[in-house]
């Protein structure tokens, strides 16, 4: 597949396995990052007995965001 407007050298090809790794590794970021907030939130809940909501309206984007992808590719796939 060419994709010239990525910048790629005229006729050079990208291959479709690194636009899945790409995807898999934000994925994970994602996913780590996730875990990181909601670690965090629960700390600032359990240890220091107080809600941090900027923590906790991250953390509820990111399911937000996931869940409402999830959806989009459920109904128009």
């Amino acid at each position: 597949m060419k994709l010239p407007f990525l910048g790629a050298v005229p006729g050079r090809i990208i291959d479709e396995r690194l636009l899945d790794h790409r995807r898999r590794s934000s994925t994970f970021a994602v996913i780590a990052g996730a875990l990181a907030s909601g670690g965090l939130f629960e700390y600032h809940l359990l240890r220091q007995h107080r809600i941090d909501w900027e923590l906790f309206s991250v953390l509820v984007s990111m399911v937000v965001v996931k869940l409402s992808a999830l959806a989009w590719y459920h109904f128009t796939d």
